[in-house]
């Protein structure tokens, strides 16, 4: 499912459920180990498939709405952007960043309960072991964010819920502490700036690297409708499924009869029709331009 670009001064070195990186090459022809292009596909995944449908401009929306997520969390944390200046054939959808030893495993913080966290609430009362109150529904705002951390896994695996203590036997105490204490900080700015645009955001995935020196850095993608949960606040309402600007969407068509799909066979999702693509892309499209206040070009 990944595209292999020719990219002059770029090696290929590996493709994700949805970004591809390349090693610049230095003046010898060999590949850097301190730098990685980062470069986001138009790909599209649910259920730990990559569908076979792109979604036009996803992977330029991702990228510009990560970077200027980084901004407004530039105070919080250092992140792993180096530049901006990428070759033309990835132009918008591409940066360069530093090489990172990457934290295993996936820093997930929420602030509204729906989901698998909701699943697992409805059968334990608690969340990857965060006891949360009797008598929540899906999309009930939780007292605080809680940090919901899980397994890093390949394509085609399912990512494992974690408790925090399981965190600290994989990274340290100190290491998870910091972790946690960003990620939900990370959520709540994430809010505070997203409630003044209209926006709610329920729950994001954060991933972190380290530097040779041992800072924490943020990597990847940052508060974009591929690893958060956005609702539009005006319609908010505890009990039912939610309006939202995220992939959700594309999953809700997944499990409809529309779609034909059973999930329990295993088999891969059938192709998006054209008017889920397109929906789905001008959901993206409107999350960046309600967040940032820019047209998207």
């Amino acid at each position: 499912m990944s595209e292999t670009l020719e990219l002059p001064g770029y090696a290929h070195v590996y493709s994700g459920k949805v970004r591809d990186l390349y090693a610049p090459l230095d003046a010898d022809g060999e590949a850097r180990d301190d730098q990685v292009l980062l470069v986001a596909s138009d790909r599209i995944s649910a259920f730990d498939f990559i569908l076979s449908t792109p979604i036009p401009d996803k992977g330029k929306v991702l990228t510009q709405l990560s970077l200027w997520w980084f901004e407004q969390m530039a105070d919080l944390v250092p992140n792993h952007v180096v530049s901006t200046d990428v070759p033309d054939a990835v132009a918008g959808r591409a940066v360069l960043v530093e090489r990172l030893d990457m934290v295993p495993l996936e820093a997930i913080a929420r602030a509204y309960l729906t989901g698998g966290g909701l699943a697992e609430y409805r059968e334990t009362g608690a969340v990857c072991g965060v006891a949360l109150p009797d008598g929540l529904v899906d999309a009930s705002k939780l007292e605080t964010p809680i940090f919901t951390p899980t397994s890093k896994a390949e394509i085609g695996d399912h990512d494992e819920p974690m408790t925090f203590d399981e965190a600290v036997v994989l990274v340290g105490r100190e290491r998870a502490d910091e972790i946690r204490d960003l990620t939900v900080r990370i959520l709540a700015r994430g809010n505070e700036i997203a409630a003044e645009r209209g926006i709610l955001i329920a729950d994001t995935k954060v991933e972190f690297g380290v530097r040779a020196e041992g800072t924490l850095v943020l990597a990847d993608e940052l508060l974009t409708p591929d690893s958060s949960r956005f609702w539009p606040a005006a319609s908010w309402q505890p009990g039912r499924a939610q309006d939202s600007y995220d992939k959700q969407f594309v999953r809700d068509w997944l499990m409809s009869p529309a779609s034909g799909w059973d999930k329990s066979s295993g088999e891969q999702p059938p192709a998006l029709p054209d008017d889920i693509v397109a929906a789905t892309r001008a959901k993206y499209i409107e999350a960046y331009e309600a967040l940032t206040g820019r047209t998207f070009a």
